[in-house]
């Protein structure tokens, strides 16, 4: 729902790019010449991605938006050039040369480093909301409360590895860039306004130095509907049929719930089908479909090969990856520890409420739990702020984080009994990274 009041005119709709929508950038001689008119510009590139999520195994980008002040907007179809194309280093040089704006950039940021653009210095318009304070930070939203026009967003589920792409997609493709070096500008302001831009200065530099995320452990123990699981041979199972859809997904590049979903393979752990009549009949509940029967010899043989499979080599209910206890377990069989958390969450969300800051964004919810369930300094003694800022930025907390939160932090350690706070009964334990 629009943000608007009796007294706020509607937003007007943003239907074409001012300067019609650019032909496909999809040759050597289309792309030299992109780059001669980029460069002639100044300022800030605005920059989108489009990937195939949902149709496509890959995270890779299927079209890429430019648009600079005097230097026009482009849509650069990156497969025919490949990754690593001289082309595209050069695109990377130029951009270099001044700021990158990206909307929630870490949706982007690897498929664009994938072809070889790596931004040097970035300006985040969603994360740049969310500091501001404002209450809804996609990119309608914000289009809409800032600069007073709506964006359709009819096209956003689409299959852009689709070749030729339509005209009407390639129109929604250019119109998410059409506005944001302007949109760039009055979040800029809202943050200066409020004394904020050196904290999103850090933000934006701490999501361009931040490594990739490394391999999951188990990643399989994410299918969804894992709560119905109860036993290690429905674990076993789960285990061979994700690594087997995982498998047909990556060599076929086929998004792997096109190929069979979550709900189809809890089912099958549930029932552990041998025929393929047998499977037919435990997907029944959640509606068989005919895409799933293609592969089914290879469920079945998965399904075979994990109750075969030795019991002491079956997975173990509880996973060994780094994470933290659920919360209702801080309160049963950890009290001293979940007695700080409750004082620190408390803190938290109220001087993020003070700053109009979401308190994810003040400081992450994880440091919060790291830090209380393993303190840097004993309890017995008063906190020492300086080893708990230290905790903190190895945490990957940055200076403004520390400084505002520490001070907090630290009291906080020192609390005994818990502070009723309902959410925490309800919160789940984490994964260490993301």
């Amino acid at each position: 729902m629009s943000e608007t009041t009796p007294d706020t005119p509607a937003a007007v709709p943003l239907l074409v790019p001012s300067d019609g929508v650019p032909d496909v950038v999809d040759t050597e001689e289309k792309f030299t010449s992109a780059l001669k008119s980029l460069e002639s510009g100044t300022g800030p590139f605005a920059v989108d991605a489009e990937r195939a999520s949902g149709y496509k195994y890959s995270a890779r980008a299927y079209l890429i938006q430019i648009k600079r002040t005097g230097g026009g907007l482009h849509l650069i179809d990156p497969i025919p050039f490949g990754p690593g194309h001289a082309l595209f280093s050069q695109l990377n040089d130029l951009l270099n040369t001044d700021e990158v704006i990206l909307h929630a950039s870490t949706q982007d940021l690897p498929c664009l480093r994938e072809i070889g653009i790596n931004p040097t210095k970035l300006f985040d318009t969603e994360l740049g909301g969310r500091i501001a304070g404002l209450p809804r930070v996609g990119l309608g939203p914000l289009l809409e409360s800032l600069m007073g026009v709506s964006l359709a967003k009819e096209h956003s589920a689409v299959d852009w590895s689709t070749r030729p792409l339509p005209n009407e997609w390639l129109n929604y493709a250019a119109l998410d860039v059409e506005l944001l070096v302007e949109l760039r500008e009055k979040i800029y302001e809202l943050l200066s306004g409020a004394n904020k831009w050196q904290w999103a200065e850090q933000e934006f530099a701490a999501i361009l130095l931040t490594p990739p995320s490394p391999p999951r452990i188990d990643p399989w123990r994410r299918t969804s509907g894992m709560h119905k699981i109860k036993k290690r041979d429905q674990l076993a199972i789960i285990k061979n049929l994700w690594t087997a859809r995982n498998e047909i997904a990556r060599s076929n590049d086929v998004a792997s719930g096109k190929l069979l979903n979550d709900s189809a393979i809890i089912e099958f752990a549930i029932h552990k089908p041998l025929t393929k009549k047998d499977a037919e009949k435990a997907l029944r509940p959640i509606g068989m479909r005919a895409r799933w029967s293609e592969n089914m010899p290879t469920w079945i043989s998965a399904i075979e090969s994990a109750l075969n499979t030795p019991e002491d080599q079956w997975p173990p209910m509880k996973s060994g990856a780094d994470t933290l206890p659920p919360i209702k377990l801080w309160r049963e069989r950890f009290p001293e520890k979940y007695a700080p958390l409750t004082h620190a969450r408390f803190a938290v969300e109220t001087m993020a409420h003070e700053l109009s800051i979401p308190a994810e964004n003040l400081i992450s919810p994880e440091i919060i739990r790291r830090i209380c369930w393993a303190p840097p300094t004993p309890r017995a003694t008063n906190a020492d702020v300086n080893a708990l800022s230290e905790a903190m930025a190895a945490l990957g907390a940055r200076p403004w984080q520390i400084e505002i939160v520490a001070p907090s932090l630290a009291a906080a350690l020192l609390e005994r009994e818990p502070r009723e706070v309902p959410v925490l009964e309800t919160s789940e334990a984490e994964p260490a990274s993301d």
